[in-house]
């Protein structure tokens, strides 16, 4: 049963796994860390567990700790996409893809190629 304690503790374990993820990816895009860490390998840096990470990060905020992972990463792509000169295949690199595999996830993720993405964009 969660206690108004708990429920303090999973916002902050949240907070921080957010706040995590951002500070990371902004490490990797940087070149700072050559890739992404596993969810358990982030777990072990906020020191828990990965099941204590995982279970209150569905409870507190509805989705698995990999949706947020993979939303913050195509929310980084997209302003990469917009705000930028540089190549799709220099932004996939960037955040560890091969470029096919880039277009892909960003696809899935977004319902058009970074490149239709991209030029919507700057046709709007």
């Amino acid at each position: 049963m969660y206690t108004e304690d708990n429920i303090t503790r999973s916002k902050e374990i949240c907070k921080n796994y957010l706040i995590f993820l951002d500070n990371h990816i902004d490490d990797v895009i940087a070149g700072r860390k050559m890739e992404f860490l596993e969810i358990n390998e982030i777990a072990s840096e906020l020191a828990i567990s990965h099941t204590h990470l995982t279970d209150v990060v569905k409870l507190e905020m509805g989705n698995h700790p990999c949706y947020f992972y993979d939303l913050k990463i195509i929310d980084r792509a997209k302003e990469m996409l917009v705000h930028s000169q540089l190549p799709i295949a220099k932004i996939a690199a960037a955040l560890t893809y091969d470029p096919s595999n880039f277009s892909k996830f960003f696809k899935k993720w977004t319902g058009v190629t970074p490149g239709h993405f991209r030029q919507n964009f700057l046709e709007s």
